[in-house]
């Protein structure tokens, strides 16, 4: 059985009005993540996600990136403890 973890980031860049948010919750859908992404009024996006290790690291590489209009700068990355306190990944303002 696989490890679950949680992480938090902060993404840096140009990230928002570049379908970041969108995109990122597909990719955690795919992935079988769960958690929250949201634009931040200084100009990055946080997310709280939630899985499986392997699932949540494709994740944080992916955010390293973002989608094709992005200029991701850098992602602060926060492991916390799991919590498994959602059912969905969503956009939260």
């Amino acid at each position: 059985m696989s490890e679950k973890v949680r992480v938090a980031l902060k993404i840096y860049g140009r990230v928002q009005g570049v379908f970041f948010r969108s995109t990122m919750r597909d990719v955690a859908r795919e992935l079988g993540l769960t958690g929250w992404v949201r634009n931040v009024p200084d100009g990055t996006v946080e997310a709280v996600i939630e899985g499986d290790r392997t699932a949540v690291e494709r994740m944080i590489a992916w955010a390293h990136e973002g989608p094709p209009l992005a200029k991701v700068e850098k992602v602060d990355v926060t492991w916390e403890p799991y919590r498994g306190e959602f059912r969905d990944f969503r956009i939260v303002r």
